[in-house]
């Protein structure tokens, strides 16, 4: 028999909180099918009422297989639950599931809400009957519940109870400041279930102030709680919440979870996580964290040769998991700690077949070695790397010749007599005997000047002639800078990141004096890795 774990995502709400995310009511909609398809049982839609997009939401919520939950606080004190006009915004979406945030510590019951104990225990049983009157499912979240049971267990445990006696299906212990540590999650999970709540109805919801809310899950998940609640990639409030991103695929591929845990998430659903965390932070304009557990890019890169060398008999070496189980990819990435192994493998990747002997082994890794002297990071640019290995096999398409290019920053006034910059960019390329002239600004939609390496590359990017459609799908997502050595040797190292209508990502480096030619490096790179997987053929 195996015990069944719920999965309550609250992106959509906290994790909407985190400091530069707001999401539109159209993205909310996209994000709760990928939730869906994932696999998780409850989505967090946002609090009716609160703000317009969140309002919206609830009005074009997707019919889902999860339950969509909505948002919102116990009533307040001097009124009924009926007529709380706040309450009933949230009971108004029309979700099936309602959860009512509450205090349970005494300090904040006196001072942030300024009523007595005894009202407040009143304010969470009549909203949590008032929820389950109208037939919804109600969850409590007991906020700030870990620091009021170090303060008063017992009138910490007594709110749970108060709304587990109003009829709650599921009472959430909230580490709300994100203090608390594992062992004392442990500690206080068990005693509450000690104290006659059953871990049937607990859930769990943690921040990581400290670094620890996974952990801090996992502990309230062996002490019993069966409800997780968490965010995809660890988004909320000040330094986040728990990370469904890590937690889900933990508990379905880790000892002791896996096979002693059921949830609704299947293999299939899990194959496709990497892919949704990235989408996310798309939909935020974020580069994803290449650090992040299990769905990071580097997740599985293994740089060292001799970890690339043991992975190659047997990845169980140095992977805690096969990465194809969460949608992910092995890296391994070409620097100058590389060898044979790495530069074999690497090509194996690319498609590129090279005999064992083949002297040009020898020259792609000096010539690695020798570029990352100057400032370059192929572990970093793995597209750059395959041109790099390609053209020194005798295998890379010229595809065509840029000539000559010019970009001018200029400061102005506007019409309304604003100081503003315009970037203006000049590239000429030449593809067979054609030559083909771009120009472009940087300005967006709002007339806001997105500088000289933007203008670039829509400069480049806008007249490709034959090779044009094969790069319209494409957009640059990220774009990082770095100085190496100092001095009069100081070179600037530009990696920029590119994406496509296919799913695909790559990294490409240019290196240079000058940042916008190490800028500009990077974007030819990018194109014309692009052209190549694409299997476009040479003009």
């Amino acid at each position: 028999m195996t015990d069944r774990l719920y999965l309550y995502d609250t992106t959509l709400r906290d994790g909407q909180q985190t400091q530069g995310v707001q999401f539109s009511a159209s993205e909310k909609v996209e994000i709760a099918r990928m939730l869906d398809d994932l696999g998780v049982d409850y989505i967090e839609g946002g609090w009716p009422g609160a703000n317009p997009t969140d309002s919206e939401f609830f009005n074009d919520a997707p019919a889902s297989r999860a339950t969509i939950s909505a948002f919102g606080m116990t009533k307040r004190a001097g009124r009924s639950a009926e007529n709380d006009d706040v309450l009933a915004a949230v009971l108004n979406a029309n979700t099936r599931a309602v959860c009512l945030v509450g205090k349970t510590h005494p300090f904040h019951v006196r001072e942030a809400l300024g009523i007595t104990l005894e009202e407040n225990l009143e304010n969470i049983r009549a909203s949590v009957a008032h929820v389950t009157r109208q037939g919804r499912e109600a969850l409590f979240d007991a906020e700030h519940f870990f620091d009021g049971y170090a303060d008063d267990p017992d009138y910490a445990v007594g709110c749970l109870k108060a709304a587990l006696k109003a009829g709650a299906r599921w009472v959430v212990l909230c580490d709300t400041n994100g203090g608390t540590l594992p062992h004392q999650v442990g500690e206080v999970t068990r005693a509450v279930i000690a104290a006659g709540v059953p871990g049937d109805r607990l859930g769990i919801h943690c921040h990581d102030d400290t670094g620890n809310a996974v952990a801090c899950t996992l502990a309230a998940v062996d002490a019993g709680v069966r409800q997780i609640q968490g965010t995809l990639n660890g988004l909320g409030e000040r330094c986040g919440n728990a990370s469904l991103t890590s937690l889900i695929p933990t508990l379905l591929l880790k000892a002791p979870y896996a096979g002693q845990l059921q949830t609704q998430v299947t293999p299939e659903g899990l194959t496709g996580l990497t892919q949704i965390s990235r989408r996310l932070e798309d939909i935020l304009n974020r580069a994803p964290l290449r650090e992040a557990p299990y769905v990071g890019t580097s997740a599985f890169a293994h740089k060292a040769g001799l970890h690339a060398s043991a992975i190659i008999k047997n990845p169980a070496t140095y992977e805690h998991v096969d990465p194809s189980f969460v949608g992910n990819e092995r890296v391994i990435p070409m620097s100058n700690q590389a060898g044979q192994s790495n530069l074999r493998t690497r090509l194996a990747d690319a498609g590129i077949t090279v005999e064992r002997d083949d002297p040009a082994l020898a020259r792609i890794l000096d010539l690695v070695k020798q570029r990352e002297d100057q400032g370059y990071a192929y572990d970093s640019a793995q597209a750059s790397f395959e041109l790099l290995a390609r053209s020194q096999l005798g295998l890379m398409i010229p595809f065509f010749e840029v000539e000559r290019y010019r970009v001018t920053v200029e400061r102005r006034r506007n019409a309304l007599g604003q100081r503003i910059s315009v970037s203006e960019a000049v590239v000429v390329v030449g593809i067979g005997s054609e030559r083909m002239l771009s120009v472009s600004e940087s300005m967006d939609d709002e007339g806001h000047d997105r500088g000289p390496v933007n203008a670039l590359w829509r400069a480049l990017a806008k007249d490709l002639g034959p090779y044009q459609a094969a790069i319209d799908d494409m957009w640059l997502s990220d774009f990082r800078v770095r100085i190496t050595g100092g001095g009069v040797d100081a070179s600037t190292r530009v990696i920029i990141d590119s994406a496509d209508g296919q799913g695909r990502r790559w990294s490409t480096v240019g290196v240079s004096p000058n940042i916008v030619d190490a800028s500009f490096e990077a974007l030819v790179e990018a194109v014309r890795w692009k052209l190549l997987r694409d299997g476009v053929a040479s003009a």
